[in-house]
């Protein structure tokens, strides 16, 4: 066997041509690499991935949302019918490498989604659990039913969640109220919190701002009327449903119930009445509607109901405590369907206000 022929000095350059030819393309396709992938990460990390269309948007991370569907929540968060989030992929990826997937990570709550956000300002914010507040409204409630349904629309707590707790004896005594007057502890207002207030927490807030709201000077004003809290709650009520549309009347509708109260008369309300009732399609209170067997029917019962028929505003609740000085015992609404009372000293008067009443009623056709 003839030994191997040595390569000739031509050969050897020609090799290491090749090899060097064979390098440089490696190294231009590895700069390449690192650049294209230089380029996306700073594009991932860096380049705006959210448009909210300049309107306001929230992304509201449940309790029980892992880091992905957490960030699914964000991508379905939509401005005319168009997600928020650009680039969907990338969202995904930077989270991830960000950590969010880690445990801790993910903090519930409600988060404002603005234009301009990168992934990486995004998963920060994520991650921090610096949540947007919102404002906590409640208005036009009856029933506790209704209360925890409104309120369970702008907080994560369901209705059954809340509801259990003005429906318990112990939980309400504890908050110095009963199923029946626990409605009186919530002050309709605008309060700022966190949308992942629970139930609980919830309760404890609007304790505190009940009494916030029972100053010192409230407290003297009611006391000189010989009422408690509770039951200046349970008259504003009555006054509210009397007249929501024309809040310069409510001291005067006041004084009218106090005056009664007073002389000992029975309040004959007529909300109670539809109250007592459990309609509140009622548009007209009729004979048969009085004859209702309950507390809350006070065409039957003297004095005040149990507890309030309604969340009274502090507009009510003000009239109540510094009601109009007059004498007036009788009151019904007047012919013009202005939303206003025409008011009597006397049953006589009143009777001649309400037969005026009663027949715009019947020429309006409402029965």
């Amino acid at each position: 066997m003839l030994p191997p022929a040595k390569k000739s000095g031509v050969e050897y350059r020609a090799d290491a041509i090749r090899r060097r030819n064979r390098f440089a393309t490696v190294s231009v396709i590895l700069g390449v690499f690192l650049v294209c992938f230089s380029y996306y990460f700073f594009q991932v990390f860096y380049t705006t991935n959210v448009d909210t269309q300049e309107q306001r948007a929230f992304v509201y991370i449940r309790r029980t949302d892992d880091w992905q569907k957490a960030l699914v929540a964000v991508e379905n968060v939509k401005v005319a019918n168009t997600s928020v989030i650009i680039d969907q992929l990338s969202l995904h990826f930077v989270g991830k490498l960000m950590g969010y997937n880690k445990p801790g990570a993910v903090k519930p709550g409600r988060y404002e989604l603005k234009s301009g956000m990168t992934n990486r300002m995004l998963i920060n914010l994520l991650k921090s659990g610096r949540q947007s507040p919102l404002m906590l409204t409640f208005t036009n409630v009856r029933l506790r039913r209704e209360l925890a349904a409104k309120l369970s629309k702008q907080i994560d707590a369901s209705p059954k969640q809340i509801d259990s707790l003005l429906s318990s004896p112990n939980y309400t005594r504890s908050l110095g109220f009963d199923t029946t007057t626990v409605l009186s502890m919530f002050i309709p207002n605008t309060y700022q919190l966190y949308w992942n207030t629970s139930a609980e927490n919830l309760m404890q807030r609007m304790k505190k701002e009940y009494e916030k709201f029972w100053t010192p000077e409230r407290d003297a004003a009611r006391q000189k009327l010989g009422l408690t809290r509770l039951q200046v709650s349970t008259l504003a009520s009555i006054v509210e449903a009397e007249q929501q549309q024309h809040a310069d009347e409510r001291p005067r509708i006041a004084a009218v119930y106090l005056n009664r109260l007073k002389r000992g008369m029975k309040l004959q309300a007529d909300p109670t009445v539809v109250y007592a009732n459990g309609d509140f399609g009622i548009k007209r209170v009729l004979n048969v509607h009085l004859q209702k067997d309950s507390p809350y029917n006070t065409y039957r019962v003297a004095g005040l109901p149990p507890g309030p028929i309604n969340l009274p505003s502090i507009s009510s609740i003000d009239a109540v405590l510094h009601p109009e000085d007059n004498n007036y015992l009788y009151f019904c609404a007047k012919e013009d369907f202005t939303g206003y009372h025409a008011f009597a000293t006397t049953k006589e008067e009143h009777l001649v206000n309400a037969r005026r009443y009663q027949a715009a009623l019947t020429r309006a056709g409402i029965r």
